[in-house]
């Protein structure tokens, strides 16, 4: 790989997972206290509509690919480049990968196909959706500050190979 594409590479990383980061931060911030504040059932309609969008969303591609991207950069960088940016790049990694993947596949997924199941408009939905609003958003405030470190590893990956 040239070293004059690493910069640049480390830059446009940064920027995606700050836009991850902006997205969880929303529904941390906002979206989840709106939805949790209407109705039970329309609360919950709204998410699982939310829910079932996402998978045919530019967004979950850029999640999914950060994957192998991440993974594949970091062993790239492992082997391949010194200093400071070596470290951030795998850095970068070692943060995506548990606290925005993982945390995603083994807390708001199993979170959000639970709900899924649910008739929007039930008594067992409506208690849920108490603890789902609470739990979800506490998951999800982990993913919006694990993409925050994660671009912040990029980025500053990127000054470092911009220096060299």
């Amino acid at each position: 790989m040239s070293f004059e594409i690493l910069p640049y590479l480390c830059l446009f990383l940064g920027l995606i997972t700050a836009l991850l980061a902006g997205v969880f931060q929303s529904f941390s911030d906002f979206v989840m206290q709106g939805l949790l504040r209407a109705a039970p059932a329309g609360g919950i309609d709204s998410m699982q509509q939310l829910n079932r969008t996402v998978f045919r969303s530019v967004f979950i591609t850029i999640f999914m690919a950060l994957v192998p991207i991440s993974l594949a950069f970091a062993v790239y960088a492992w082997f391949s480049l010194d200093g400071p940016s070596s470290r951030l790049i795998i850095a970068a990694a070692v943060i995506y990968l548990p606290f925005v993947f993982i945390v995603t596949a083994a807390g708001n997924v199993p979170m959000n196909e639970k709900l899924d199941k649910m008739d929007h408009s039930s008594d067992e939905a409506a208690d849920y959706w108490k603890v789902y609003g609470r739990i979800w958003t506490r998951w999800n405030t982990i993913r919006t500050f694990g993409s925050i470190a994660t671009a912040a590893c990029y980025l500053l990956a990127a000054i470092s190979l911009s220096q060299v």
